[in-house]
């Protein structure tokens, strides 16, 4: 199966009538993995979609949102491994010498 099979089976389950420019998608998706970070790629791709959909999937206006994206990715200046200034930076403590065997855990 390849990717253009993948995305006619899964706009079918997702029950969508949508074409999909995945050039564009994988384009922004790589540009975001390599500027930002790698995780940030399937979030974009997402967002992105979501774009997409408040704006009718308009091709014009998709690749515009597209082309916006890449040049914030594009311009990204902070580090990969930088923290998120939002982020708590509580120090965890280390129970690694605790046994948890039989340990449960509510869900």
């Amino acid at each position: 199966m390849n990717l253009h099979d993948w995305i006619d089976e899964l706009c079918d389950v997702l029950d969508i009538d949508t074409e999909v420019d995945e050039g564009l998608v994988l384009d922004l998706a790589k540009v975001v993995a390599d500027n930002v970070v790698r995780k940030a790629a399937p979030i974009s791709a997402y967002l992105l979609g979501y774009a997409a959909g408040l704006n009718e999937a308009d091709p014009e206006a998709v690749e515009k949102l597209a082309a916006r994206a890449q040049l914030l990715a594009e311009g990204w200046d902070r580090p990969s491994d930088a923290t998120d200034p939002v982020d708590i930076t509580d120090d965890v403590p280390d129970d690694s010498l605790v046994d948890h065997t039989g340990d449960r855990f509510d869900d």
